[in-house]
């Protein structure tokens, strides 16, 4: 048995669906359902016996200590977060809050659990904290990638919630001794991703012919990791990583957001072309640039290629086109998100507080 917390976002239900249909383990999926936590993204294996959700939030000390006691895991899998840097900036102390402070409440907890087991399922316990390449800060044009030596420079109340949410796994892991793995991915795109992220958002406004809001010149830089890369890396950095060490996790895929928004407008053209034959590149507009926005991301993935032998094997260019025909193959998604009704299903059934979905540029 293992424990996710944030499974219902877009990485934690990506990595738990691979999971269920790859690995014979069960898994209990703690989740607050906050405003991207959608169960919808887990509808395929809702019904799979060894599959558990627990609707709670990670800083809730009592439950988690009480399903650690009741489902024994042999691994916790960290990846409850709040991610949205443009959220972070209008209101940074949800940040700390959740990523922080939650971060550091689950780590008490999974510690005085894993005190109680016996030494072979102690030696054998993992705890594994999914965390962001933007803690690094931002790199010059010609610099090499980001590698686990870089030194910590977080630019934006996200960044530095997860840098400090790494520091405190990491001492944990020096002052306790508790297994701990920590890994740093780069952009992730895919299905199911909340559409207030750059890749979902420029996909369902061309889709309405709705201005493509890029911020400044677009000619920001980022790594692109396919989620199904991600969630393989992350198993196999379960698996064989080494205690206390931390992985970077790539998708040897640097692109800027402009080419990233030009693809996504080339390949519509051919799998939804516009009324009228006008190019969804016609959409684009630049607006005003993020309040410090970092202008380049790249990961250096030498230590998990080297060492655990993983290394990204979808391609930005097939990815991006398999993920527009997800978005284009499940409006259905794509409208319960737009419109809410994902969130009127959560709180009549989980009692969540509403909130309503952003649109801002990832």
């Amino acid at each position: 048995m293992i424990l996710l917390t944030g499974g219902c976002g877009f990485i934690g239900s990506a990595f738990l669906i691979q999971w269920l249909n790859e690995v014979d383990e069960p898994v209990v999926n703690l989740d607050l359902l906050t405003y991207a936590g959608n169960p919808g993204n887990l509808a395929s294996v809702q019904d799979d016996p060894r599959y558990r959700f627990v609707h709670g939030d990670i800083a809730d000390s009592a439950l988690v200590s009480s399903l650690l006691a009741k489902y024994r895991p042999r691994a916790v899998l960290h990846f409850a977060a709040e991610s949205h840097v443009d959220r972070s900036i209008s209101g940074p102390l949800a940040f700390a809050q959740t990523n922080v402070v939650g971060t550091l409440k689950l780590l008490d907890a999974v510690l005085t659990y894993w005190k109680t087991l016996d030494s072979a399922a102690a030696a054998a316990f993992r705890f594994l904290h999914v965390s962001t390449d933007e803690v690094y800060g931002s790199l010059d044009p010609d610099a090499t990638g980001f590698t686990e030596e870089h030194r910590y420079e977080p630019n934006s109340p996200y960044s530095a919630s997860k840098a400090a949410s790494d520091h405190f796994v990491r001492a944990y892991q020096h002052t306790y001794s508790l297994p701990t793995l920590t890994t740093n991915c780069s952009n992730n795109y895919g299905p199911r991703q909340f559409p207030e992220k750059l890749i979902p958002l420029m996909i369902h406004n061309a889709l309405h012919s709705k201005p493509l809001p890029v911020y400044g010149d677009g000619q920001q830089i980022r790594d692109w990791l396919h989620v199904d890369d991600h969630c393989r890396a992350l198993r196999v950095v379960l698996d064989t990583g080494r205690i206390g060490e931390t992985y970077n996790i790539g998708g040897r895929s640097e692109r800027s957001n402009m080419a990233v928004v030009k693809a996504i407008c080339q390949n519509l053209d051919i799998l939804r072309p516009r009324a009228g034959g006008q190019p969804h590149a016609s959409l684009i507009t630049h607006v005003k640039d993020r309040p410090g926005h970092d202008r380049r991301y790249a990961i250096d993935d030498s230590k998990i290629s080297g060492e655990l032998g993983w290394h990204p094997s979808i391609v930005f260019e097939e990815g991006i086109r398999q993920t527009i025909q997800w978005y284009l193959d499940h409006e259905d998604w794509v409208q319960s998100v737009d419109s809410g009704a994902y969130r009127r299903w959560a709180q009549k059934h989980y009692s969540a507080p509403a909130e309503s979905v952003a649109r801002a540029v990832a």
